[in-house]
């Protein structure tokens, strides 16, 4: 089985924030998997399972609050056994400009407290993360630009941006991340912009 975590914040207030960019992406990917997500409290977590080219895939999003996402990753990763080369975990990542992505195999936070979180309750950071580039618009005030939800101007890049993912968390599931991250990881234009 292989386990893709999205991670966001729960509730109306964080939905569709710039910080939820994880649970985003695995809603489209779970609307291609045909597949529904459902609260099960013993995780703190809504999950769904599905197949994807003859993988069995889990998906999640911790209802934890982002700071504590490794509450309910510790807790899905040990009831499931899951390897943790057969997790991936998707976030949003300020550091990276809105319509990048990135896949790597394993790595450090870069200061993503979901991020820190999961390694601290795994003990370890060698898992596999999906980073969806948000960019910062002023400095001093990332709280606010994380939790801020994007603007029309936006709304056609991400929908890009969600595609082009869904299609990487594919091929990662299949077992290629090579390809995947040769593939998908890079800059989309902004076709507003061209």
């Amino acid at each position: 089985m292989r386990l893709i975590v999205g991670l966001g914040n729960p509730g109306t207030e964080y939905s569709n924030t710039r910080h939820n960019a994880g649970f985003l992406a695995l809603e489209r990917y779970s609307m291609q998997l045909e597949c529904l997500f459902r609260m099960e409290a013993k995780f703190d977590a809504k999950v769904a399972r599905a197949l994807d080219s003859g993988c069995a895939v889990l998906l999640c999003q911790p209802q934890t609050f982002m700071n504590a996402s490794g509450i309910a990753v510790g807790k899905v990763v040990d009831y499931f056994k899951v390897p943790i080369n057969d997790l991936l975990v998707v976030a949003d990542d300020a550091d990276l400009g809105l319509g990048t992505i990135r896949l790597r195999p394993g790595g450090r936070s870069g200061g993503h407290n979901g991020l820190k979180s999961i390694a601290l309750a795994l003990g370890s950071d060698r898992f596999a993360r999906l980073k969806i580039g948000i960019g910062r618009r002023e400095e001093g005030r990332l709280h606010k630009h994380v939790l801020g939800r994007f603007g029309p101007d936006e709304r056609g890049l991400l929908d890009r941006v969600l595609e082009r993912v869904v299609d990487q968390l594919r091929i990662w599931t299949a077992g290629d991340i090579d390809t995947a991250m040769n593939r998908f990881n890079g800059q989309l234009p902004n076709e507003q912009q061209e």
